[in-house]
C-alpha cells in the first residue's frame, strides 16, 4: 500500500502530529502499512519527576479488548495524559512521561474524540495536573475498525512540529473529561 499524506500547513506554526496506520496482513504472512498524516498545536513548559504515575500507565480503561493501538510519543518537557471520549463517556486515558513513548494496545472499534491535557504535579485523586495544567482537544476523531485481516493504529505526536494540519481547541478545564 502506498502512503497517502495531507498536505501540511505553512507558517511557523508549532504542531503536534498526528498519524494514521492501517495494518493489514498479505496471504503470505507479510506485513504492509499505510500511513496518512495530520497535526495540531500546543505550547511546552516544564515537568517534575515527584509522585507521578509511571509512563504508558492506564488511569481509566473502559473499553478494552479490541484490536485497535494507539502510540503516543511525547517529546514535551512536561507530562501528559491522553483521553479517549466515545459518544459522552469516557472510555480509556493513559499517562505519557515527558520525552517518552507509551501505547494503548487493546482499542475497541469505535469513533472516538481524543483529548489531551499536559502539565506537572499530577494528582491522582483529582485525575488533573495541579501546576501549570493546559486543556485541549483534537477537532478530528479518531475511527478504529478491525477486519480479519486488518487492525487501526494511530500515532500521536506531542512534541511541536512545523507545518502540521491537525487542528485542536483549548477546553474549559470544567468541561475536561476527569
Amino acid at each position: 500500500m502506498k502512503n497517502k499524506l495531507l498536505a501540511p500547513r505553512t507558517g511557523l506554526i508549532a504542531a503536534f502530529a498526528m498519524a494514521a496506520t492501517l495494518v493489514t496482513a498479505s496471504p503470505s504472512g507479510a506485513t504492509t502499512v499505510s500511513t496518512t498524516t495530520t497535526s495540531a498545536t500546543t505550547a511546552s513548559t516544564a515537568t517534575t519527576a515527584a509522585a507521578r504515575p509511571r509512563n504508558g500507565a492506564i488511569l481509566f480503561d473502559r473499553i478494552s479488548g479490541g484490536r485497535g493501538v494507539l502510540k503516543i510519543k511525547n517529546g514535551l518537557r512536561t507530562d501528559g495524559v491522553v483521553i479517549l471520549v466515545r459518544g459522552k463517556t469516557k472510555a480509556i486515558s493513559i499517562y505519557v512521561r515527558a520525552k517518552s513513548t507509551a501505547s494503548i494496545k487493546d482499542v475497541r472499534d469505535g469513533t472516538y474524540r481524543l483529548y489531551f491535557t499536559t502539565g506537572y504535579a499530577y494528582s491522582k485523586s483529582r485525575h488533573r495536573f495541579t501546576r501549570a495544567a493546559t486543556y485541549q482537544r483534537f477537532n478530528d476523531r479518531l475511527r478504529y475498525y478491525t477486519t480479519a485481516t486488518a487492525s487501526r493504529i494511530y500515532t500521536l505526536t506531542l512534541h511541536p512540529v512545523r507545518g502540521g494540519n491537525a487542528g485542536t481547541q483549548h477546553v474549559n478545564p470544567k468541561d475536561f473529561p476527569a
